[in-house]
């Protein structure tokens, strides 16, 4: 699920994220469902792993499909320590990171950057940022997985430059609609397919699955 170059506003079936991962059994079962990237926060909430426990994880985790770690206001040291750590392929931020600790961040791996859109102006401040993907999410940031969703019509009056992933309020139920509104890249979920945080179901994995494949 590494970003391809270029803008990100898709004709295709958008590529699967499923974050916030705790348990191997959810691992396995997200990769057999057909998932195509990983994500493991390292930064806080009741999703927070160690980055030892990540490692162990993101062993589980095939080749072809990404392992991606969420990190929020880390410095650059403590990054680069965590992706040595975990071996995950791709960083998200997920905070109020500057742009060229960014630019220095993707020398070395993909860099997706979250952004919680609360309206027009906000979704705008988006474009030009020095990041590979940028994730579109609601609520504040340094915030994520609350299942609340942003307001999918303000993309229809900006052009990003950048891949976009859709994220907030995410389920089977609701996805298809809003990948028809924003035509993202890709779509990233975490409480939309769990029974409690970090907990995921097989069962609505496959419902995500299946609601983007019909």
């Amino acid at each position: 699920m590494i970003p391809p170059s270029g803008p990100g506003r898709a004709t295709s079936r958008p590529k699967i994220k499923f974050c916030g991962f705790t348990r191997d059994e959810d691992v396995r079962a997200a990769v057999e469902l057909g998932a195509d990237a990983i994500g493991l926060n390292l930064a806080r909430g009741p999703r927070r792993i160690s980055p030892e426990r990540a490692a162990s994880l993101v062993r589980l985790i095939p080749p072809f499909v990404t392992a991606v770690a969420l990190m929020i206001d880390a410095d650059e040291a403590a990054i680069l320590e965590a992706m040595r750590i975990t071996r995950c392929q791709a960083v998200q931020l997920h905070g109020s990171e500057a742009p060229e600790l960014a630019e220095r961040l993707r020398v070395r791996f993909p860099v997706i950057k979250a952004f919680a859109i609360a309206d027009a102006s906000s979704l705008a401040a988006v474009r030009g940022y020095p990041a590979d993907a940028y994730l579109l999410d609601a609520g504040t940031p340094g915030t994520g997985g609350t299942g609340v969703a942003w307001d999918h019509r303000l993309a229809d009056a900006v052009a990003l430059d950048r891949p976009v992933m859709l994220a907030g309020g995410l389920r089977a139920a609701t996805v298809a609609a809003a990948v028809a509104q924003v035509r993202p890249w890709a779509v990233d979920v975490s409480s939309g397919i769990e029974s409690a945080p970090g907990i995921k179901e097989r069962a609505k994995m496959a419902a995500f699955v299946a609601a983007l494949r019909t």
